[in-house]
């Protein structure tokens, strides 16, 4: 039987005529949907600064507010294409369970995201060590936290990799002491090395007076004499203070004949 090419294209112009205004109005709602999700979430955030927000909890939001936006755009763009709702929400919601499933580790950071926001171990701007790795933190997403290294890469983390492990946060406090180990020979003069290094320290003028620093020794290892020195300094000084620190003891110990180690 010859095939009728004349019938075909016959069919595919009714479908096409059919189905290319629901195709296309759907394309605009989702479009134009996204758009308006968007100016939405950025409504909230600029109403939560309003309000003192702190910076983590508005973009949370922000990014929950817009993932929900989102799914209803979905929704409405399915129904004009033909889709009714209820079979819309049933199949969203058959195709969430099944993602559910597949990707238990999201949900969990997820859950784990809600958790950094409600118990906040840490905010944005704040130095800190979480999941193996240490940077500034620059973004609380949903489902990851975004840390910037101190050689400047960007660090995409679970959450549930943070929240589930040890998170330590040296922005917490304003302050930080900087525990150094300097060593000299047995045959050293031991007090002089000491008025040496206590005048280092209290010279360097990003050093805190209160606390004041505690120098001490404390180890008589195999070759050498152990002091620790223990500055206090402004958090944001640590880096600083303590290369500075360490090069100007070695410089000044040299000249005053002292063998630092």
């Amino acid at each position: 039987m010859p095939i009728n090419y004349e019938e075909i294209l016959k069919e595919v112009v009714e479908q096409l005529y059919l189905w290319a205004p629901k195709v296309l109005a759907a394309l605009a709602i989702y479009f134009f949907g996204k758009w308006t999700a968007k100016i939405i979430r950025s409504i909230i955030r600029k109403m939560l600064r309003r309000a003192n927000q702190d910076d983590m909890l508005i973009g949370f939001i922000g990014n929950i507010v817009y993932g929900m936006l989102l799914a209803f755009v979905v929704i409405a763009a399915l129904q004009r294409v033909g889709v009714p709702m209820t079979s819309a929400v049933a199949v969203l919601g058959a195709a969430g369970l099944a993602v559910g499933f597949a990707l238990k580790d999201s949900l969990s950071n997820f859950a784990s995201g809600v958790m950094i926001v409600i118990f906040r171990p840490f905010k944005i701007g704040d130095f800190v060590e979480a999941g193996g790795v240490s940077g500034v933190v620059e973004e609380i997403q949903i489902f990851v936290t975004v840390l910037k290294t101190g050689d400047n890469r960007k660090m995409i983390i679970p959450n549930g990799k943070i929240f589930g492990g040890s998170i330590t946060n040296y922005s917490s406090h304003d302050t930080r002491r900087i525990d150094l180990v300097f060593g000299i020979g047995y045959t050293d003069d031991l007090l002089k090395a000491k008025q040496v290094l206590e005048r280092i320290v209290k010279a360097h003028p990003l050093v805190l007076k209160d606390p004041a620093p505690a120098i001490a020794v404390t180890e008589l290892a195999r070759n050498r004499v152990n002091f620790k020195v223990r500055p206090w300094v402004k958090a944001g000084d640590y880096a600083t203070v303590h290369d500075e620190l360490t090069e100007t003891v070695k410089l000044e110990l040299d000249k005053e004949g002292l063998s630092a180690s």
